[in-house]
């Protein structure tokens, strides 16, 4: 009987280290996957070789510029301008609207204009008349840069420094 437990006991005990590799496992694969911290880039010297040899790191490219405002360019709000402050910004006729379009081809939440990162971002909330991107349809968000225009019925937008 005695062994019997024994027995009994080390397979618990077995159990649980193996549970507990397979937790630690899984979390150092989240953590390969996820990529915490940022990986130098294919052919890029590791932070441990530019410290060792600073003739390896090139110069930065020049910073591209952020954007600063949102302009409207054609439609019934021509001139209009709005400065990004970091916020999302919503787009369409309703009244909760950041930019409220008076266009009888813009949904009352038409699209959604928002920052991710350095980068700003434009989505179609479902609209009945779509947005377009540089004149191409969204089917999901996109990143927006400077200059290019953002079409919302007759009403046209444009990112700018």
């Amino acid at each position: 009987m005695n062994d019997l437990s024994l027995t009994v006991t080390i397979l618990r005990f077995g159990f649980l280290i193996l549970i507990w590799v397979m937790v630690f496992s899984v979390v150092a694969a989240m953590r390969r996957d996820l990529v915490i911290g940022q990986k130098a880039k294919v052919g890029a010297p590791t932070a441990r070789q530019a410290r060792k040899h600073p003739e390896l790191v090139q110069a930065a490219p020049p910073a591209k510029a952020a954007a600063r405002q949102l302009v409207v360019t054609e439609g019934p709000l021509s001139g209009t301008t709005l400065e990004l402050t970091g916020t999302p910004i919503l787009l369409g006729r309703a009244q909760e609207a950041t930019l409220v379009l008076e266009d009888d081809y813009a949904s009352g939440r038409h699209a959604r204009l928002f920052p991710q990162g350095t980068r700003w971002f434009i989505e179609d909330l479902g609209s009945t008349n779509g947005t377009y991107l540089g004149g191409t349809q969204l089917t999901r968000a996109l990143p927006v840069e400077l200059g290019v225009p953002v079409r919302i019925g007759k009403t046209v937008i444009e990112l700018r420094a």
